[in-house]
């Protein structure tokens, strides 16, 4: 699992988007045609070829509820832009079988997706998740 690379994709926030991803989140537009980060929740996995349905197959999720959040990290080398084609490309960083305190088994996944214009870095959201195991 661990250096699983999700197909190479392409994705490009339109002004409707873009709008749309302010105004859900209460706050205004951004200037100069920039896109609220939020959109890092969901470029990744819609450009990567992927969606959460597939991530929880390939983590094994046993249920819907067997998946707690660690955390979602974004790193901002420059601001997200509307009508910019990104190269999006994806990999499993880690995967580790571990044990709470409680004695219970879980999985922990590091998700990594890398968002460029031309090659050059622009985002890049790494995202862990615990796969919890009741039947190991």
């Amino acid at each position: 699992m661990q250096g699983h690379r999700f197909p190479e994709g392409r994705y490009t926030v339109e002004h409707w988007e873009s709008f749309l991803l302010s105004d859900c989140t209460g706050a205004s537009s951004l200037p100069d045609q920039q896109v609220h980060p939020i959109a890092l929740f969901h470029i990744p996995f819609l450009a990567g070829g992927t969606s959460i349905a597939q991530l929880f197959a390939l983590g094994q999720a046993e249920s819907d509820l067997s998946i707690m959040i660690e955390s979602y990290d974004w790193e901002f080398f420059s601001p997200l832009r509307e009508n910019i084609s990104y190269t999006i490309r994806g990999e499993i960083l880690s995967a580790q079988r571990l044990r709470n305190a409680r004695e219970q088994i879980y999985d922990r996944i590091q998700f990594c997706f890398d968002l460029s214009d031309k090659e050059v870095p622009v985002a890049r959201s790494t995202i862990t998740w615990h796969f919890t195991r009741d039947t190991l």
